[in-house]
């Protein structure tokens, strides 16, 4: 069989077997189990929708820019983006001190907005202690919810006691990211032995295929969201996602995507999401649209995870060896096709 046909056939036996009609799906109504199952984090907000992984911006130098940091979540609040977590993976966490961690944490913190704040707190070695500290200054700091990846080589009971550690420190709903060899049915058992993991970013294989068992499996109870820079975000509504973690750049036209997927408003949801689309087809767009939208300074870099051995320096230039015509021709895309969409 065809992988598309499978995943086809998947989708149905997942919504029939839900008690949701087809007709109800097209007709844009409440995914399988979406209705009544958008958490809330203990400041009220809406722990679903479009949820970037914050950059991390450094100076030339490599140094933190906290300036810069405070403007990524302004821009995020001005674009109604329901809310953003950092420091994971595209934020370079592996390189950051305790010191540019905590900087960087009430950076996010001191802005004020609906803009919901999720602190990822794994740290090296996923030593269970300084994560536990990580979790309790999220909580001291009024953050929304925290996330963290999940221990790599653990056994199940490593990771229960793991994720337990940290619920425990910081009374906060989590949200678990899976990457590498995470299958369903461990996150199912993370989910059943953890009640404050509300929701999983979904990165351990191809998450449009785990989906209609993992929710199946959790009753719709553990939100699924992906990465993969949005990609592929309109799929993952039809099958049930509440969320997505993709880059900071666009996140309003994403948001903008979701909420109106929610409104029953699907047509105008899939052409917002080609536009998104299209303007990711530009050479080096991820890479400068912050710049392009006024957000980071034009010399900023962003902090990036200590390659291999042998591979290199940390911190490097995400936009790499971009040239004018190509900021050029970002630019007009921003202007001339996405411009009514720019909320931030």
């Amino acid at each position: 069989m065809k992988k598309g046909t499978e995943m086809t056939k998947n989708r149905r036996t997942f919504l029939a077997g839900a008690g949701v009609s087809l007709a109800a799906l097209a007709a844009g109504s409440s995914t399988a189990f979406a209705a009544g199952t958008i958490a809330k984090s203990p400041n009220g907000r809406s722990l679903a929708g479009v949820f970037p992984i914050g950059w991390t911006p450094c100076k030339p130098d490599n140094k933190f820019d906290a300036d810069a940091m405070v403007r990524q979540q302004q821009f995020l609040n001005r674009g109604k983006v329901a809310g953003m977590a950092w420091p994971q993976n595209a934020s370079g966490w592996q390189s950051l001190t305790p010191a540019e961690w905590n900087a960087g944490a009430e950076a996010l913190a001191s802005v004020k907005g609906d803009t919901a704040l999720v602190l990822g707190v794994q740290t090296e070695g996923f030593n269970v202690a300084n994560s536990q500290a990580y979790a309790k200054k999220a909580k001291s700091l009024n953050a929304d919810g925290i996330i963290s990846l999940v221990p790599p080589n653990a056994s199940d009971a490593d990771r229960i006691a793991y994720f337990k550690a940290l619920a425990d420190a910081s009374n906060l709903p989590i949200m678990v990211q899976a990457v590498g060899d995470v299958s369903v049915d461990q996150l199912v058992a993370l989910a059943a032995a953890i009640p404050s993991i509300v929701a999983v970013k979904d990165e351990a294989g191809d998450p449009l295929e785990r989906a209609p068992d993992l929710l199946k499996k959790t009753g719709g109870k553990l939100e699924d969201f992906s990465g993969g820079g949005g990609y592929t975000f309109f799929a993952e509504l039809e099958l049930g996602f509440l969320g997505t973690c993709p880059y900071t750049g666009l996140a309003d036209v994403l948001q903008a995507c979701f909420n109106s997927y929610r409104a029953s408003k699907k047509r105008e949801a899939y052409d917002i999401f080609g536009r998104f689309l299209a303007f990711n087809s530009l050479p080096h767009s991820n890479d400068y649209v912050m710049k392009a939208r006024g957000v980071f300074p034009e010399d900023a870099i962003m902090r990036s995870n200590p390659p291999a051995p042998g591979a290199g320096g940390g911190g490097r230039r995400r936009a790499g060896p971009i040239t004018e015509a190509n900021k050029a021709e970002i630019r007009l895309a921003l202007n001339s096709y996405l411009k009514p969409f720019l909320v931030a």
